[in-house]
């Protein structure tokens, strides 16, 4: 017998856990920098659309495939039916969503190291260990490995807790941190100079900007990035879901606070690049590329912070410990689902799988720092561009086309029993079924 699937204890648990796997490096590091190099406003509004007519519709797709079954991701993805063929490639496709999710983890626990050695810098400097702050900070292959290995040693030390005492638990700590921690950052970047330059570029979209494919590739991308789509870890946590939950009402609540702590990102990156460039940091080129984008918050933010002082060590402690927060907190929901499937698929316990995934993701992570020029911006570019997308594609239409009609209403009106009458199942389906395909392979073409 399979092990019993583990479950989230109370609905706020549970949103604050999936918005925590949604709410990452991804908001307070990939937001901000695209926008900055998209136009600022025009992005904000093209990855708002995506997240309503994309993300939000794929994102319900993923937990009703997960509550359906409450197994792991290859079973839920294979029980969609009975035929033998769709049950393979049910399972193949849950297969290859975790392998993607693995590899998003491995360049990912590399950033969250770089993250970890920059808040631990702050911390080291502030008790003059210069020499130990110097270390953390410079970009060497010693640095990589050991921040990478200790970053992961944290997630795989919540995912050996369970669902209950260790993602649900952690999440409801680090959450209100997080937003606490992030709504003062960004009340105290806006009083400095320059400040109202950057939230001008952020909040007044130019809109000959919105139909350039580049850009609207890159707010999809970031919009299934964001909100994890197509990697299987939200449908994992959906059979941690409770049956007496609106499925689409509390998709809902997740996506919102996901596009808040994205949007308020978006209000304490860019004010805080043109404050810095007050400051004499040189942020944009002659042409008005931005320097630096896929290293912005270790370049131009702390020579902003190094121009303040004193004050700045203790500014920049805060901005890394909620950068570092937010890795956490979507980290572990990546170690999760592949954890989650081989203990049931293998009948093995959690602790052991847990060691297992997270020593082979850092062996991965380990090549890709050995390799880092060839292999970084690849991994990158492959999973989150191309593959998520791509599988989110396959979810939906596994779900919509191969689940009969009748059983996917009866897995809705779980939590909402009257959702055969109401708007959401007259547009939904249909919407998964026939609009979103064309959307995303319009937009992947274009790109």
């Amino acid at each position: 017998m399979a092990p019993k699937t583990p479950a989230f204890s109370s609905r706020i648990g549970f949103i604050l856990a999936a918005a925590g796997s949604a709410v990452g490096v991804g908001n307070i590091w990939g937001f901000p920098t695209q926008a900055a190099s998209n136009g600022g406003g025009a992005f904000l509004l093209v990855y708002l659309v995506m997240i309503a007519i994309l993300a939000y519709p794929m994102l319900v797709a993923e937990l009703t495939i997960g509550r359906m079954r409450q197994r792991n991701s290859v079973e839920a993805l294979r029980s969609l039916s009975t035929r033998p063929f769709w049950r393979k490639f049910g399972a193949l496709s849950g297969i290859v969503g975790l392998i993607a999710l693995s590899l998003i983890l491995s360049f990912y626990a590399i950033v969250s190291g770089w993250l970890l050695s920059y808040m631990l810098a702050a911390v080291a400097e502030l008790a003059g260990l210069l020499a130990l702050a110097e270390w953390l900070v410079a970009f060497t292959l010693e640095r990589n490995l050991v921040m990478m290995a200790l970053f992961m040693l944290v997630t795989i030390h919540v995912i050996r807790s369970g669902v209950t005492d260790g993602i649900e638990r952690w999440s409801r700590r680090l959450m209100p941190v997080l937003f606490m921690l992030l709504i003062a950052m960004v009340i105290y970047i806006l009083t400095l100079p320059g400040a109202t330059d950057g939230l001008r570029m952020y909040l007044q979209p130019d809109f000959s900007q919105v139909t350039n494919p580049d850009l609207i590739i890159s707010a999809m991308g970031q919009a299934f990035f964001s909100l994890s789509i197509g990697v299987c870890s939200m449908m994992t946590y959906g059979a941690y879901l409770s049956r007496d939950e609106n499925l689409p009402r509390t998709a809902g609540w997740v996506a919102m606070l996901d596009t808040s702590v994205a949007f308020l990102a978006g209000l304490l990156i860019l004010p805080a690049m043109f404050a810095a460039q007050k400051l004499g940091v040189i942020i944009y080129n002659d042409a008005g590329v931005l320097l630096s984008a896929d290293t912005l918050v270790f370049t131009v933010l702390p020579a902003m912070f190094d121009s303040m002082g004193s004050a700045g060590l203790w500014v920049a402690f805060a901005f890394f410990t909620l950068m570092v927060i937010a890795a956490i907190t979507s980290s572990i929901s990546m170690l999760e689902a592949p954890v989650n499937a081989l203990r049931e698929e293998l009948g093995q316990p959690r602790s052991r799988m847990a060691w297992l995934v997270g020593i082979a993701i850092s062996a991965i992570s380990t090549v890709i720092i050995y390799n880092f020029a060839a292999l970084f911006g690849a991994v990158i570019t492959l999973t989150t561009v191309y593959i998520q997308p791509l599988l989110a594609l396959v979810f939906g239409l596994l779900l919509t086309w191969i689940l009969r009609q009748h059983l996917l209403l009866k897995a809705l009106q779980d939590g909402a029993p009257d959702m055969e009458r109401t708007l959401f199942w007259k547009i939904w389906p249909w919407y998964v079924k026939f609009i979103c395909p064309i959307l995303i392979l319009l937009v992947i073409w274009r790109g």
